[in-house]
């Protein structure tokens, strides 16, 4: 019996609850079929992450330690102009790291392998300053 694969589908949390969350699940879905999607926006992973950020003062920990590790490949969206969220970006290369494919999704639902370029990844204040825009 074959092993389901899980893809870790890491975008900004201003994408959460969207249409356009459930139509780039289901582009993640049609490229790698029979693989479960791991979405953040779970109220799970939402409990595991106000946990840690109590526990430890970090929230992200928790997707650190107890999600993607357990993941065998991401998916990770960027802003429209190519930029990641300091936290996606994070978690891709986390991923890399553990020699896991990374990948990166438009907003078409395209999906190519996701090159770690630190350039690419905005500030903590930058990324909050778009999330408030959108």
């Amino acid at each position: 019996m074959s092993k389901i694969e899980t893809v870790y589908f890491g975008h900004p949390v201003n994408f959460y609850d969207t249409p356009k969350e459930s139509e780039l699940i289901s582009a993640i879905l049609a490229q790698f079929p029979g693989s479960l999607v791991e979405n953040p926006n779970q109220p799970k992973h939402q409990e595991g992450y106000q946990k840690y950020k109590r526990e430890t003062g970090n929230g992200m920990s928790y997707f650190f330690r107890k999600v993607l590790p357990l993941m065998n490949r991401g998916v990770f969206l960027p802003f429209e102009d190519g930029m990641y969220s300091t936290g996606v970006f994070r978690e891709a290369v986390f991923l890399s790291n553990l020699g896991r494919l990374v990948y990166e999704i438009n907003l078409d639902g395209e999906i190519i392998l996701m090159p770690i370029d630190l350039s690419k990844m905005l500030s903590v204040e930058e990324t909050r300053e778009r999330i408030k825009k959108k």
